[in-house]
């Protein structure tokens, strides 16, 4: 039996410790999805029905890393398995849930954030990233994307990239970083009075998207989802529906020529997230880190 080693041999250390690990391949990105376990996700469900522990939970069992984060395991089993086996074979770094394992990650991208975070947050395990740090916590909360500039927070429904076992002693999620996302997501909106710079609605128009390999009709279902996904969040989540809402759009126009008019799918997300309480230099945030997550060459 060949010897375990290399980040296959980190994950099952991690795992032994109750942290639910998962490959990524180069690009920090999770192993794409098997042909059963790929459809749209703006859309929906996957045609698998998704995993128990997805937002749009479903019985998926597939034995494959499918599904980025919800596939993350701490069974040596699974992650040994042979239809792991390729997966690892082609794996660039190791990603963890911090969710699944009871953790919060603060991701602080640039020194700017690491300052801040040093001024302001309970000191804690601090690892270095390639960019700033991740600060960790114990406890599990709702994550989200840009709650301040160059700062994310990765705990249940992501991963995050495994650096290393960091430095200092770990101490338990403060209300501080929790009240990250509550004055974002949670600020009361009034009806018909939301303050947002576009009055009148952009629209995605295909006469101006003259570089785009989509149908009007497949973008403009794409996109009626997307809309209706943020819509559907009147009391929390908006902002962070909208970032991955915006990554998945983003994602569909990789291998157009350009240019796509994506600028206005842009805003007719941002209009959703403020319309449901949002503000909107947050969503506005929110959205464009999601198009930024994707190397989307058509503008």
């Amino acid at each position: 039996m060949r010897a375990v080693t290399g980040h296959l041999q980190t994950a099952l250390w991690l795992a032994e410790f109750g942290l639910p690990v998962l490959p990524l391949r180069a690009g920090k990105l999770p192993v794409g999805n098997c042909r059963a376990c790929t459809s749209s996700k703006a859309a929906g469900p996957c045609l698998c029905g998704d995993r128990p522990n997805m937002k749009f939970a479903g019985p998926c069992q597939c034995p494959a890393p499918c599904h980025g984060w919800a596939a993350a395991t701490t069974d040596p089993a699974v992650l040994t398995s042979r239809a792991w086996a390729r997966a690892w074979q082609q794996a660039g770094a190791v990603a963890y849930h911090p969710g699944g394992g009871g953790f919060t990650v603060v991701d602080l991208d640039n020194t700017d954030a690491v300052t801040w975070a040093r001024q302001t947050l309970p000191a804690t395990t601090a690892v270095p990233t390639t960019r700033g740090e991740h600060w960790i916590y114990r406890g599990a909360m709702q994550s989200a994307n840009g709650v301040r500039p160059g700062v994310d927070i990765k705990s249940l429904m992501v991963y995050a990239r495994w650096y290393g076992p960091g430095t200092g002693d770990m101490t338990t999620l403060p209300d501080a970083v929790r009240a990250l996302i509550v004055k974002e997501e949670t600020t009361p909106a009034l009806r018909g009075e939301v303050d947002s710079s576009s009055p009148a609605r952009a629209t995605w128009d295909r006469s101006v998207a003259t570089g785009c390999r989509h149908s009007d009709s497949f973008v403009r279902t794409g996109l009626t989802r997307g809309l209706a996904r943020v819509a559907a969040c009147p009391e929390e989540g908006a902002g962070s529906t909208a970032y991955g809402v915006a990554r998945f759009l983003a994602k569909q126009h990789t291998a157009c020529p350009g240019p796509c008019d994506l600028k206005t799918i842009e805003r007719q997300i941002i209009d959703a997230a403020v319309a449901v309480g949002v503000p909107e230099a947050y969503a506005a945030r929110a959205v464009a880190n999601g198009f930024n997550a994707v190397a989307v060459r058509a503008s």
